[in-house]
């Protein structure tokens, strides 16, 4: 018969697997740090209330219990218990080795000996055409930034290019007063579009069978709006313009289509944004003097669907333009003078790109010159982040179609190319 002392401190807890005697066992509860003595196999599965003990004092318990009759292996319990019940020890918790947030490394691409002025995407997303001030546009793989060639011909600064839709030809406007169409595979001009003013803004119509080109109030001429018809065959290929626009007042920094090649949307000096009939030249519509810019435009970019377009300026801020009503919807306030925006094709956000004049670049800390491209919550109109890099002021900005990447142009003559980590894809405000 067991002795009633140790049924009043029997629990119930599993057997353990270290034999030290006939009739003792140790027990260790896999679920929780307290030894357990068990005595004699009769009574398997009841044991001595726990206690914590360390690996020399348990050793002594042991030794102590073997051979000893239960009364006084009791006896000898109570007083281990008084020296062994001890709060239990807790354990020291790992601390966690927070996980080093992957930065976004940038591809920088040297190419170009002058500032960079604009940048484009095919339509596949694979190549990225770069102009700049150095007379020369480039060709780059979009995927490692490795350059492809160049297209040697313009005595000025390029201001901007496109690309047809098929990645056949590339058009360009330089400063030396022309626009020229090249052959994207082997470099080789095609044609040259003279005019009596640098040619600043160039982009194919949808189907590429037109382009519009911008001319600089020069010499006694005004600012024009041109619109080309573009040959299948180059060797039909003719200067003569198939409509000049002619009235607004300053520099047209950029014109793009609108929606079914209808419509001619343009900006620039002069603030105000204006929509034209590409068949007829007459003026539809311009923005109000009160919601639109307050300075000089500088930049204009179009949605994937074209149902509204995004403009840059000097006064600080980028707006959102609804494209057939001219409404305006959005507003991102910056710190600095915006030079160029874009909209991303997958995510609804914008990013602006710009700086100080680059007159007084040399003569301040980059960090205080807010050398950085801004991401925009494009429906929130908040911050959601930037990306540093540049020397100098932001000149350009595109999104690759896939919308994975994008890349940037800079005064210090630098592309840099910036493929997205995938936190990017999960911020949320």
């Amino acid at each position: 018969m067991v002795d009633s002392r140790l049924i009043d401190l029997l629990h119930n807890v599993p057997i353990g697997d270290r034999n030290v005697g006939d009739n003792i066992q140790i027990c260790y509860k896999v679920d929780a740090p307290l030894p357990f003595l068990i005595i004699d196999s009769n009574i398997a599965g009841w044991a001595l209330g726990g206690f914590v003990a360390w690996p020399r004092s348990l050793i002594d318990l042991e030794s102590s219990l073997l051979g000893l009759d239960f009364s006084l292996a009791i006896d000898l319990w109570h007083k281990e218990r008084i020296f062994l019940n001890r709060p239990p020890l807790e354990k020291k918790k790992k601390k966690k080795k927070k996980k080093k947030r992957k930065k976004m490394r940038p591809i920088l691409m040297k190419g170009h000996e002058r500032p960079l002025t604009f940048l484009k995407y095919n339509r596949e997303g694979d190549l990225l055409f770069s102009c700049a001030k150095d007379h020369t546009p480039t060709v780059w793989f979009a995927d490692n930034g490795e350059r492809l060639g160049t297209y040697r011909g313009h005595n000025g600064a390029v201001w901007s290019c496109d690309v047809s839709r098929d990645s056949i030809r590339l058009i360009t406007g330089s400063a030396d007063q022309s626009a020229k169409l090249w052959d994207v595979r082997t470099g080789h001009q095609l044609h040259t579009f003279n005019f009596d003013s640098p040619a600043r803004s160039v982009d194919f119509s949808v189907g590429d069978k037109l382009a519009v080109i911008t001319t600089d109030p020069f010499m006694g001429h005004t600012s024009a709006i041109h619109v080309k018809r573009i040959a299948d065959d180059p060797d039909d290929q003719t200067s003569e313009s198939v409509l000049v626009i002619k009235g607004p007042q300053g520099r047209i920094n950029r014109a793009v289509w609108g929606p079914l090649n209808q419509t001619i949307i343009s900006g620039g000096e002069d603030t105000i944004i204006r929509i034209w009939d590409s068949e007829t030249g007459k003026l539809l519509n311009e923005s109000d003097k009160e919601v639109s810019h307050k300075k000089n435009i500088t930049s204009l970019a179009k949605s994937v669907d074209g149902s509204h377009f995004l403009t840059g300026s000097h006064d600080k801020s980028a707006k959102l333009w609804d494209t057939r009503t001219l409404t305006l919807i959005k507003t991102y306030t910056t710190e600095r003078p915006v030079n160029a925006v874009a909209m991303s094709p997958l995510l609804d956000h914008v990013v602006l790109g710009g700086g100080q004049d680059a007159s007084s670049v040399t003569t301040t800390d980059h960090r205080a010159g807010k050398f950085e491209a801004k991401f925009f919550d494009k429906i929130l109109q908040e911050e959601i982040g930037g990306v540093k890099g540049h020397f100098g002021p932001i000149n350009a900005l595109a999104f690759n179609p896939d919308g994975k990447s994008f890349s940037s142009g800079g005064e210090d003559g630098y592309v840099r190319l910036h493929h997205f980590d995938p936190d990017y894809f999960n911020i949320k405000i």
